[in-house]
């Protein structure tokens, strides 16, 4: 079974702090992707995609802070993930796995979150006018969106 990359351990516990720290009863994919935008490797992808990370940054703590009342709790237990984060998170050590590497990192992770077509998350990314075929072209072939190619740092 693959291990996680040092740098996404990092951002789930932040996604899960982030939750926490809002006494949000669910750690939801947007905290995900928020803590996502920290992760080396995936604003090594973002950028190669053009994404403005500083707007998305500020687009996902918005939505957090603004729209996920509902998902406040008074009892103070820690945040869980919701079914959606776990999927992505499985989509993504299942991709890793199938092509025979050994390590799951942010970038994975962060194609993996376009499968979840009714997320903000995936919503947030494609206002960016970013696709999964953009993120996989940068992983895969070092090709950014402005189709320039560049020395491949990504491992994904």
């Amino acid at each position: 079974m693959p291990s996680f990359s040092r740098g996404l351990e990092k951002a789930l516990h932040q996604a899960m702090n982030l939750a926490r720290e809002r006494n949000h009863e669910f750690a939801t994919l947007e905290h995900l992707l928020l803590a996502l935008t920290d992760d080396r490797e995936t604003i090594a992808v973002l950028n190669g995609c053009d994404v403005d990370v500083d707007a998305l940054k500020s687009d996902l703590e918005d939505f957090i802070n603004e729209e996920l009342d509902s998902l406040v709790v008074q009892n103070g237990q820690d945040a869980r993930p919701t079914a959606a984060f776990q999927r992505v998170i499985q989509r993504a050590v299942i991709h890793v796995q199938s092509s025979g590497r050994e390590e799951v990192t942010g970038a994975n992770v962060l194609v993996a979150i376009f499968a979840e077509r009714e997320s903000h998350a995936a919503y947030f990314l494609e206002q960016q006018d970013m696709s999964r075929l953009d993120a996989v072209n940068f992983i895969s072939h070092g090709i950014t969106k402005s189709g320039a190619s560049e020395e491949r740092k990504v491992r994904g």
